[in-house]
Parts: structure tokens; C-alpha cells; sequence
């Protein structure tokens, strides 16, 4: 984590109530930290762009997701995507790229051209799917050449970007940070060993034994542009966690942030039942 140093300042009272009308206690705790989201925003990183993966055709959740996209299941009123949407924009990354197959157009006529939440939207719609690593590698003509945030489209998480955005710049042998959480049961999910905070094991869907981490893989990472050197350009099924990570953990290369927000992979009626008891809205 970034090195904080306590300072005393004097600030106008107009714009320390402009302040305090930022903290929630939740997603900005107090005044101190919606001063430093501020200052980052204005001075903290590159990174003002970000990936939403939501090409996949949501067959774990079926029946819901034959009519609907996975990313449009609806929770607490509104679609799953919106959340994370929102979240981005709230931190500054505004610029965002969404790779789209199934029910590609409900997807783009809801969201359209991201105006609505303060965004701008590009779709990258995917004819087949390529796997996580073929759909980022989808994205490659759309971003700058700067870090950015790569999310999945079917997560709920509640994450402060801009600390995890600080992390990764001022890691500076990471070409990827992924976002870890911490779960029972891993077996589902990409199992993740650290050894300080650089991945040294990243297991997809392992057998639970007492000896497997309980950290996993969130579906949310930042990204320096030397990702797209570990993604071969030929087309076909590409895997982040299968492919791509292993030869970024050889490098010693791909790091992690562990952070306690709230998360949730919608990935099965089971798990989403459960959102929508216990998701708590921002």
C-alpha cells in the first residue's frame, strides 16, 4: 500500500462542504480519503481507460440468460453492468471498451453510448469467442498507451480503484495486478498464492485441500500495454488464467492486491439469489 503522511491544510468552508457531500462511509470513507481520490484523480495515474469483458453467453445462469445478457440481469432494480459501470466512473475512468457476443445489441441499446452515466462507451462485438485472452485481445486498437483497468461482466465488487491503480504504478516489475478476495470455498474460481505480493501460483478451479489459498481471483486487474505482448495475434481460444497468467507469473511479473470490499461472482441462480439478499447498494 502507498505511504500516507499526515498534513494540515486550510480550505475554504464552500469547499469542505462540497467535500463532505463525497463520503458515504462506504465507498469514500471520510474526509481525508474523498480529499485524496480528489488529488489522484487530478494527479495519481495514467490510467483513464478500462475493459469490460461481457462477450459470454451466461449458460450457468440459464434460464435467466436466454432472454436477457448476463450483464442485464437486473439487481436491486438495476443492471448487473451498471454497477460496475458506475464504480469506474466514480473513480475517474471514464473511457471504457466492452466486448459484446450474446445478445450483443440489448447490451449497446441500454447502455448506448455511455453519455447517461458519464461515460464513453466503445462495443467490441466478438462474431466467436475467443476466450478472456481472445476477447481482450480484441480491445488492442482501442487503448492508449497507458495502464488500464480490465474487469469481467459479471462481477459485483466494491473496490477503491484508485488505491489499486496506486499499487500497480508503484509496482514497478508488474505488467499485471490482479484484485484478490478471499473465499471458503475456491474451487470455482483461479486460486492465487502470493509470496509477498507477487503471484507465485495462480490454480484455475483447484481441488480444495488445506494447503490451497483462499485468495482468488476477482475479476478485476490493471494492465501496463506490455500485456498485449503475452496474447499471440493468430485468432482462437486465448485464456487469461489459463494461458497468459502462468507465463506472467515465470516472469515474475503478475501481482496481487488483496482488498475486503464487498464481491460477488453472478456466475449461477444460486449465487445470484443471494445478491440479491445481501448485495448492499452504494
Amino acid at each position: 500500500m502507498s505511504q500516507r503522511e499526515r498534513v494540515t491544510v486550510t480550505i475554504r468552508q464552500d469547499l469542505l462542504r462540497s467535500l463532505d457531500r463525497m463520503v458515504d462511509h462506504q465507498r469514500t470513507r471520510n474526509r481525508s480519503h474523498a480529499l485524496e481520490v480528489l488529488l489522484s484523480n487530478a494527479f495519481g495515474t495514467e490510467t483513464r481507460q478500462a475493459v469490460i469483458l461481457a462477450s459470454g453467453r451466461g449458460v450457468k445462469m440459464r434460464p435467466f440468460s436466454y432472454e436477457i445478457p448476463k450483464p442485464l440481469i437486473p439487481v436491486k432494480g438495476r443492471p448487473l453492468l451498471e454497477y460496475s459501470i458506475e464504480l469506474l466512473a466514480h473513480y475517474g475512468i471514464k473511457d471504457i471498451i466492452i466486448t459484446t457476443s450474446h445478445l450483443a445489441t440489448k447490451i449497446s441499446d441500454h447502455f448506448g453510448d455511455g453519455s447517461r452515466f458519464g461515460t464513453k462507451i466503445t462495443y467490441v462485438r466478438e462474431q466467436k469467442l475467443s476466450g478472456t485472452g481472445g476477447a481482450l485481445r480484441a480491445t488492442r486498437k482501442y487503448l492508449d498507451d497507458a495502464p488500464f483497468i480490465l474487469m469481467y461482466g459479471d462481477i459485483l465488487l466494491d473496490l477503491d480503484i484508485t488505491e489499486f491503480l496506486q499499487f500497480h504504478q508503484n509496482t514497478k516489475a508488474a505488467i499485471g495486478t490482479l484484485a484478490l478476495t478471499s473465499v471458503a470455498d475456491p474451487s470455482a474460481f483461479g486460486a492465487v498464492r502470493l509470496r509477498g505480493t507477487r503471484v507465485v501460483e495462480f490454480s484455475e478451479k483447484p481441488t480444495v485441500s488445506n494447503d490451497v489459498s483462499r485468495l482468488i481471483f476477482s475479476g478485476c486487474a490493471t494492465f501496463n500495454p506490455s500485456i498485449f505482448n503475452f496474447l499471440p495475434k493468430q485468432r482462437g481460444q486465448l485464456s487469461l488464467e489459463e494461458d497468459v497468467f502462468p507465463r506472467l507469473i515465470d516472469q515474475g511479473r503478475l501481482y496481487g492486491y488483496p482488498f475486503e470490499g464487498q464481491w460477488f461472482d453472478v456466475s449461477t441462480p444460486e449465487i445470484y439469489e443471494q445478491v440479491l439478499k445481501r448485495w448492499q447498494t452504494q
